[in-house]
């Protein structure tokens, strides 16, 4: 082990435990595991965005730190090629639309995209399958709760 390595501070395919809440920039919350357990991934896996990964490098055990994540390396840009218009006969006779409402779409290999409802009249429906949070800049909290660099990949 060199002089300069500290087993305890994150860095790639560290594992890390912490607790984390997401909040938009108004300040309303995403998300949050501080009233539950914490998260725990190994950095690099992609359990979260890059964005959010970079700023846990270099972090340690005990470390509760607060980040703005601008957009661009949270959910992205809004997408106005991710708007589509549909035809409102692909949708079911039985399916009540409403503005908001958030429906699956099967994708050509078998898994789901959500997609949510803009607007519709009696012939199309136009649907906006960006991420929820996409145009959004964040806040990112972070309590880190442990660093561990013993694991290997296949004991996670």
């Amino acid at each position: 082990m060199s002089e300069n390595f500290s087993p305890l501070i994150i860095s790639l395919n560290s594992k890390v435990t912490l607790h984390f809440a997401v909040f938009l920039d108004d300040g309303d919350e995403v998300d949050s595991t501080f009233q539950r357990q914490p998260g725990s991934f190994v950095m690099g896996d992609g359990s979260l965005l890059p964005g959010f990964e970079k700023r846990l490098l270099g972090l340690k055990a005990g470390d509760q730190q607060q980040f703005k994540i601008p957009a661009s390396e949270g959910f992205g840009e809004r997408q106005s090629a991710n708007i589509q218009r549909m035809k409102r006969s692909e949708f079911g006779s039985d399916l009540t639309l409403q503005t908001g409402l958030v429906l699956a779409f099967a994708q050509q290999d078998g898994k789901e995209t959500p997609g949510m409802v803009l607007m519709f009249d009696e012939d199309e429906v136009e649907i906006d399958f960006n991420h929820p949070l996409a145009g959004r800049d964040l806040v990112f909290k972070v309590h880190v709760l442990a660093v561990d660099h013993s694991h290997n990949q296949d004991g996670i």
